[in-house]
């Protein structure tokens, strides 16, 4: 029997899988024929485990046991900044893991985040297993392409807990770029603008019949469709507080209603020049009784309220253009990645920017799935001739005195690379040094994301600055970092290969896969017929 690997988007909103079928790529249909599977898990009335589009509709009546968006907070720290946020806006409770990580606590128990998209990954793996009629265990999942090695990381670590063997983490981008160019023999330079549930991706490929080179990449990891919900929301609130003098934002509940009638108001407002909002017993004043919500949105409404949301993607979008050293003019063509590139001022603003229309002949939902689907066959294939020329999404650098950040190989830095630089002791008869590696933009460490420290001793003590300790950085084709610092008077070096963290220690997460393989026997619900 053939291994089949699949190509998996572990999505924000949804997730699609997809595996080279009878020497073509295909979308895997889940068990009720969905191509694609809401990202959510939830914990059910009566116990049970919820995955997919139940898990989804139980979200109206039981929001506090129901997570969605999990891929928003993967890899991150409990003090980061997006979570602060995002215990604001989600209506589970997001506590502090035991290693400055995140947990979410469901039904009094604590669950890690790599441990929630397991959850859905591997309900992926069990009904394609069930439309193939063969185990399956290899695949590619994406991720978006401003991810840090800890997000990825935290990724890889889901798959394992799921049963599944990661053979490769690609970018959302540049797995969108595979599918729009397989059998295309013409060069040409491409955008790929991905705008999803949670993240926000722009990446600048150059292709060559079945070579993808990724010029530049850059975006922002907290922007998505989830943000223009949540703007529609607040104006849903202020209006209907306004008008009736009930706040809806102190009833979890109703707030969760009026969430998913804004989501599903601005998917119609795609098609439609209006939307209907409307919620029976949405409320009950102590004065009137009942309060009903019901209210129309239109399209000028909608694109009034998020217009500087869609302009910071195209912000985003001309940055990268200036990372490449490109002009508008240069680019071949716009391919639009996930569902929130169906909002007609999306297109309209990629239209004006670029002076053509995006192309719009694969489905945005499914093209990424597609790409991995086709690089994870292609890694099977030792004949093959694909070759995917990658950068680094990030700077990487050390901390120096004073808590700065000192970047050795700058983002979008194609890979393989080696880079080094020469530093000084700060402090006289010094005989060793902290190496503390840093991943990110910011000027100063704190504004970092942290991969990884070491110790470099044996330095010979002398006044500050007679040392000269040599830093090199490389980063292999795997995306993996390691580390070097020698001494250059007495050729004394220290080496360490950077292991990101998804939070998680491996003790941690073998007694997860062994609580998997314990529910192997336990029937996850998916949908209802």
């Amino acid at each position: 029997m053939k291994d089949i690997v699949l190509g998996i988007d572990l999505g924000t909103t949804n997730s699609c899988a997809a595996a080279i079928i009878a020497g073509q790529p295909q979308v895997i249909p889940n068990a009720q024929g969905y191509r694609t599977t809401p990202s959510v898990y939830a914990i059910g009335a009566n116990k049970q485990p919820l995955v997919g589009n139940l898990a989804k509709r139980q979200q109206l009546t039981n929001p506090e046991n129901s997570v969605s968006a999990a891929k928003r907070l993967i890899g991150r720290r409990f003090d980061a900044p997006e979570i602060e946020r995002a215990r604001k806006l989600y209506p589970y409770k997001i506590v502090a893991g035991p290693h400055g990580d995140v947990r979410i606590e469901l039904d009094g128990k604590m669950y890690a985040i790599p441990e929630i998209s397991a959850k859905i990954l591997a309900e992926v793996k069990s009904y394609c297993e069930a439309y193939l009629n063969q185990p399956v265990s290899k695949c590619v999942i994406t991720v978006p392409a401003f991810f840090n090695d800890n997000q990825r990381q935290a990724t890889k670590d889901a798959g394992k807990i799921a049963g599944l063997d990661v053979l490769r983490i690609v970018n959302e981008p540049t797995a969108a770029a595979i599918a729009y160019g397989l059998n295309r023999s013409a060069d040409q330079k491409i955008v790929i603008y991905d705008l999803g549930g949670g993240t926000f991706d722009v990446s600048i490929l150059q292709l060559n019949r079945n070579v993808f080179e990724v010029i530049a990449t850059t975006g922002d990891t907290f922007l998505g469709g989830e943000d223009i919900d949540i703007r529609i929301l607040e104006e849903l609130l202020t209006d209907f507080h306004t008008k009736s003098g009930v706040n809806l934002g102190a009833d979890r509940l109703a707030l969760q209603r009026l969430k998913s009638a804004a989501e599903e108001a601005k998917i119609a407002l795609s098609f439609e020049m209006q939307a209907p909002v409307n919620l029976p017993f949405i409320a009950v004043d102590d004065k009137n009784g009942p309060v009903h919500f019901d209210q129309k949105i239109g399209r000028g409404q909608l694109e009034d309220w998020t217009r500087a949301l869609v302009a910071r993607t195209i912000e985003i979008t001309g940055q990268a253009l200036e990372m490449a050293d490109m002009k508008k003019e240069d680019i071949d063509a716009v391919v639009l990645v996930g569902g929130q590139t169906r909002m007609p001022m999306i297109q309209k603003r990629l239209e004006e920017f670029f002076g053509k229309p995006a192309r719009k002949g694969i489905n945005p939902d499914e093209v990424v799935a597609l790409g991995a689907a086709i690089h994870g066959a292609s890694l099977l294939e030792p004949e093959s001739d694909m070759l995917l020329m990658d950068v680094t999404p990030l700077s990487l650098g050390i901390a120096t005195q004073g808590g700065f950040f000192a970047k050795l190989i700058e983002r979008n830095t194609a890979v393989p690379c080696k880079r080094g630089h020469t530093f000084t002791t700060v402090r006289d008869n010094q005989d060793k040094v902290k190496i503390q590696v840093f991943q990110g933009e910011g000027d100063k460490v704190i504004e970092n994301e942290m991969l990884g420290e070491f110790i470099l001793t044996g330095i010979p003590p002398g006044p500050r600055g007679k040392s000269k300790i040599e830093v090199l950085f490389a980063i292999n084709a795997e995306g993996i970092v390691s580390v070097a610092a020698k001494d250059m008077e007495t050729g004394r070096s220290q080496t360490i290969e950077v292991t990101a963290t998804s939070g998680l220690t491996e003790e941690e997460i073998r007694k997860m896969q062994s609580e998997h393989n314990e529910m192997m026997d336990v029937e996850f619900f998916e949908d209802d017929q």
